[in-house]
């Protein structure tokens, strides 16, 4: 049986828990990163303050503090004065901006290893507040290129510095690998995957399948854009044959 102390121990760890993973969530949040929100939880009950842009910010907060395991309340003392003016932009990242940042790596570093371009980059990626720096090398400008373009669509990035140097050409025509062994499963998720992680195609609203390398898109999209990128983004995976998209509507 537990005695008081190790009661008082074992909730004080509880609510330390709770505190650290409501603040990380306002940090990794878009809307509330910037702002200097401090948050405190005893017995259940969440405390929050802080100053933020809008009525809608400090109801997402306390939302989100509401959505922590064991909060069952709040009491929001978060401030939205009249005359708000944002934080000045620190010269050093903030947490949220480095979990970003280090997402949109990964994100760009994955979406090449599966492109069928792939042969034709050796790029070391690196972001900073969004902006992501290409070096290395590419065999052909149309590698140089893809490698940007692929880079520009992730969702997050805000500018792509292009310093990939060309190490030598191929007739202008950048190396394919037809990927005739690769599963069709494989195929399906990475399409699948660069469609989520592409800030011009909403994957949620598209269904995906491969057979023998063909890809079959069914769903919706919302313009003509959005359909071609589509087509576009599945064709650009390794060992995609071609794509069906006769069930494409809009």
């Amino acid at each position: 049986m537990f005695n008081q102390n190790q009661k008082t121990v074992s909730q004080e760890t509880i609510e330390a828990r709770q505190e650290s993973q409501i603040w990380t969530t306002f940090a990794l949040n878009p809307y509330l990163s910037a702002n200097d929100i401090k948050v405190s939880v005893r017995e259940g009950k969440a405390t929050l303050s802080g100053i933020v842009a809008d009525g809608v910010n400090k109801d997402l907060a306390r939302q989100i503090a509401l959505g922590v395991n064991g909060i069952k309340a709040v009491d929001n003392n978060i401030e939205v004065p009249t005359n708000y003016m944002a934080p000045a932009q620190s010269a050093e990242r903030g947490f949220g901006e480095m979990v970003e940042d280090a997402t949109i790596t990964a994100t760009v570093k994955s979406k090449m290893l599966w492109s069928r371009y792939v042969e034709g980059i050796k790029a070391n990626v690196d972001t900073a507040r969004g902006k992501v720096t290409l070096t290395g090398t590419a065999d052909s400008t149309e590698a140089k290129d893809f490698a940007a373009k692929i880079a520009t669509n992730t969702q997050g990035v805000h500018s792509v510095d292009n310093q990939l140097v060309v190490g030598f050409e191929k007739s202008g025509v950048v190396a394919r690998t037809m990927g005739a062994d690769i599963a069709d499963g494989w195929i399906t998720t990475k399409v699948k995957s660069t469609f989520m992680y592409s800030r011009n195609v909403d994957g949620s609203d598209l269904a995906v399948s491969t057979n023998g390398g063909i890809v079959k898109l069914t769903g919706k999209t919302d313009s003509a854009g959005e359909r071609a990128a589509a087509i576009e983004l599945a064709g650009n995976v390794r060992g995609v044959k071609s794509v069906d998209s006769s069930s494409l509507t809009m």
